[in-house]
């Protein structure tokens, strides 16, 4: 028997985004998430632009889709906006082997990860 789902309410002055399934382990994903945590947008925005990761832009886009949310969906002022929280799940993980020496396997393990963002506006 599984459990039911709480659905999270967000107050009337924040927005979210959630993107599912990206191909990076969580604790890569989680160095970059942890750049850009409690700062303003436009700060942000500058951190993942010249970050060397290659899961930064992925996590770029996503925060111009919170910034998008924002905007259209909750009328929220664009130069107000900071990332007040972002999470990274743990997704399903694919198990490789690859061939080694004497017969033997390895294991790869290939996780997959989940990020959600929330910018909230600061007030006044």
């Amino acid at each position: 028997m599984s459990r039911a789902h709480s659905v999270e309410r967000l107050p009337s002055w924040a927005a979210k985004t959630v993107l599912k399934s990206i191909r990076v382990s969580p604790q890569k994903l989680g160095l970059v998430v942890d750049l850009i945590r409690g700062k303003s947008v436009d700060e942000a925005l500058t951190q993942l632009s010249f970050c060397k990761k290659r899961i930064a832009a992925d996590v770029k886009k996503a925060l111009w889709s919170a910034i998008s949310n924002a905007e259209n969906n909750h009328n929220l002022d664009v130069d107000r906006l900071f990332v007040s929280s972002a999470w990274v799940g743990r997704e399903l993980i694919l198990k490789r082997h690859q061939p080694r020496a004497k017969g033997r396997a390895g294991s790869i393990k290939k996780q997959f990860s989940n990020l959600t963002l929330v910018v909230t506006e600061i007030e006044a």
